[in-house]
């Protein structure tokens, strides 16, 4: 079963790009030439987006094989499918990986046994339920990025297509 998805690269220095780009072939299985602009919000750094198809789980393969890049600043979307739910990765060098499951509509759904978990720890004082429910819905990435993705209006998308 096919989904499809968009990676948004909000930010990268120049040198990682070409590396990016063979990281995401690497998942997709085809060449993969990217349209680099740069980026305002972080001058020195390039943004790029482009939409794909391809199996349900390509959103996950794509934000693993980007993670481990200090610099990059990145999201993933995917599409819900028959078989799989939609999925979001946002990924900032401060923050780390935030993954997310999405409903059909975008919403994020969050299992009950961490709306449960961020309960427990509230009642229990070592946090705040507000600010736990902000994690659990990405805001904190949410805040980190925003000015990025607001820099990247209008740029130019590319579809891709996964070769299976």
């Amino acid at each position: 079963m096919t989904t499809r998805g968009v990676l948004y690269v909000h930010s990268a220095p120049r040198a990682l790009c070409p590396h990016v780009e063979w990281a995401v072939a690497g998942v997709l299985g085809v060449r993969v030439s990217l349209d680099w602009i740069r980026q305002p919000a972080a001058p020195g750094t390039w943004r790029s987006e482009f939409s794909f198809k391809g199996q349900a789980g390509t959103a996950s393969k794509l934000a693993s094989a980007l993670r481990g890049w200090q610099l990059l600043r990145f999201e993933v979307t995917s599409e819900p499918c028959p078989t799989a739910e939609g999925e979001r990765y946002s990924c900032t060098p401060g923050l780390g990986i935030f993954h997310a499951v999405t409903g059909i509509h975008g919403d994020i759904m969050i299992p009950e046994d961490r709306l449960r978990a961020a309960l427990t720890r509230s009642q229990h004082g070592e946090t705040d339920l507000e600010a736990e429910i902000a994690k659990l819905l990405g805001k904190p990435w949410d805040d980190e990025l925003e000015p990025f993705r607001h820099a990247g209006e209008g740029a130019p998308v590319r579809w891709l297509h996964q070769v299976v």
